[in-house]
């Protein structure tokens, strides 16, 4: 089977996947994952170049996540921001060291922690929304309004 795409220049080509009686053909710049993750980098790059806090995209979803659903535990947070329990027991960690996140034991779950965004989270989170946008607006500068869209709803179609 055939997958459609253009490259960089615009040009329509397939990639060739196996099929009956066909060898599979892998050309790197053919693959999603290939431009999946030059996007990742590129949008990774500007957060960096503009998060003022020195957050990490990672710990940036935790921290506006959380302040959505406090007090909630450690792995409804994992859940909600898609990160395995080991990644986000290492983003929490990392924001109660810097005094952002608080935890505590559940009160009726010993086993479970409870996060709640300390006051100096819940500034940092108000202080860098507009930071936030501006580094998604910069991440889709390239795209027309119609594209950004376009690109929103596949990626949640893949997800």
């Amino acid at each position: 089977m055939d997958v459609p795409f253009k490259d960089k220049g615009g040009r329509q080509k397939t990639a060739a996947t196996e099929g009956p009686g066909q060898q599979a053909q892998y050309t790197l710049g053919e693959q999603i994952g290939f431009y999946l993750r030059q996007a990742n980098q590129r949008h990774v790059a500007i957060f960096a170049s503009l998060m003022a806090e020195k957050l990490t995209t990672t710990q940036w979803a935790a921290l506006v996540r959380l302040k959505d659903l406090q007090p909630c535990s450690q792995g409804n947070l994992g859940r909600e921001t898609a990160m395995d329990m080991a990644t986000i027991k290492g983003v929490v960690d990392r924001l109660v060291k810097r005094g952002l996140v608080h935890t505590a034991p559940d009160a009726t779950d010993a086993r479970r922690l409870v996060l709640t965004l300390t006051p100096e989270g819940e500034v940092t989170v108000a202080r860098n929304l507009s930071v936030a946008l501006q580094i998604s607006q910069e991440t889709l500068s390239t795209l027309t309004l119609a594209e950004r869209m376009m690109l929103m709803e596949l990626l949640q179609k893949i997800c």
